[in-house]
C-alpha cells in the first residue's frame, strides 16, 4: 500500500514538470485547427491520418515518461535564469522547446523524411508550441520552472508551476476547450497577423518576459486567491490564443504556398 502511494506521489510530481494542463493544450490545438487554410488542413489530416491536432495535443506529456520517448523530456521547456540574457543562456545538451520546434519543422519540411517520422514531428510540434507559451516553461532552471516554489493556493500548499499548469486556468473559467476557443478567439485578421509576427525566438522571449512578471508577483509563500486569479486570467487567455494562432501560422507557412502572399 505504501509503495503504491509513493508511486502515485512520484507520478504527480513528475507530471507537474510538464506543459499547460490538458485543457490548455486542447484549446491551443483547437484554435490552431480553426486557422488552418484548406491546403494546410489537408496536409495535416494526411499526416495525422484523420485524427485531429486536439486528439494528439496532450500525447507528449505521457509519451515523455516512456522509455521510447524519454529523450523528449527536456523539450517541454527552455530555462533562462534570472539575470541571464536569452542569447547567452546555457543551452541544454538534450534540447529544449525552441530547439525542438525548429527541428520538428525541419523534419516536416524535408521530403526525404519517412512518413512515421513526419507524423511524430507533427505530434511533438502541436504539443511543444503550446508549452512555449506557458510562462513557467520559460522559467528558471534554479527552481525547476517554479516547481520548487511553494505558494498557498486558496489555503493549500501547491508549487507555482502546478498552479499555472491547471489550477489558474480552471479557476478562471469552467469551460471545455471548445468554449475557451469560442470566447477568446475573436481577433480580427489584422490583429491575428500582428500576433503571429516575429520568430520562434521572439515568441520565446515574449513568454520569458511574462515569466519574469510571474516570479515577481508570486514569491515563495504567497497567498493566492480570487484577486490573483482575476489579475492573471487575461494573460492565460492571451497565451492560449497566441499559442494556437502561432501554431497555425507555422503550419500554414509550411504547407500553403499562398498563405504569405
Amino acid at each position: 500500500m505504501k509503495r503504491n502511494l509513493l508511486a502515485s506521489a512520484l507520478l504527480v510530481m513528475s507530471l507537474s514538470a510538464f506543459g499547460w494542463g490538458q485543457k490548455g493544450h486542447d484549446t491551443t490545438a483547437y484554435i490552431a485547427e480553426k486557422h488552418l487554410t484548406p491546403t494546410t488542413r489537408a496536409a495535416v489530416d494526411s499526416i495525422l491520418e484523420g485524427r485531429s491536432m486536439v486528439y494528439w495535443a496532450n500525447w507528449l506529456d505521457n509519451a515523455s515518461h516512456t522509455p521510447a520517448y524519454a529523450y523528449t523530456k527536456t523539450w517541454h521547456y527552455k530555462n533562462v535564469d534570472k539575470g541571464e540574457r536569452y542569447e547567452e543562456a546555457q543551452a541544454n545538451p538534450a534540447g529544449d522547446a525552441v530547439v525542438a520546434i525548429k527541428h520538428m519543422l525541419e523534419v516536416l519540411s524535408n521530403p526525404d523524411q519517412p512518413f512515421d517520422e513526419k507524423q511524430l514531428a507533427m505530434k511533438i510540434l502541436v504539443h511543444v508550441t503550446g508549452d512555449l507559451h506557458m510562462p513557467l516553461h520559460m522559467g528558471h532552471a534554479t527552481d525547476l520552472g517554479g516547481n520548487r516554489i511553494t505558494v498557498k493556493y486558496f489555503g493549500r500548499d501547491q508549487n507555482l508551476h502546478s498552479i499555472w499548469d491547471s489550477a489558474l486556468p480552471e479557476s478562471a473559467h469552467k469551460w471545455g476547450y471548445t468554449e475557451w476557443a469560442e470566447q477568446i478567439d475573436r481577433v480580427s485578421l489584422d490583429e491575428a497577423k500582428a500576433l503571429v509576427a516575429g520568430s520562434i525566438d521572439d515568441w520565446a522571449k515574449e513568454t520569458i518576459s511574462i515569466a519574469d512578471a510571474v516570479y515577481d508577483y508570486f514569491p515563495a509563500g504567497a497567498q493566492v486567491s480570487y484577486n490573483d486569479v482575476a489579475y492573471w486570467t487575461p494573460f492565460i487567455e492571451q497565451q492560449f490564443l497566441v499559442g494556437g494562432l502561432r501554431l497555425a501560422h507555422l503550419l500554414n507557412t509550411l504547407y500553403d504556398p499562398e498563405y504569405n502572399k
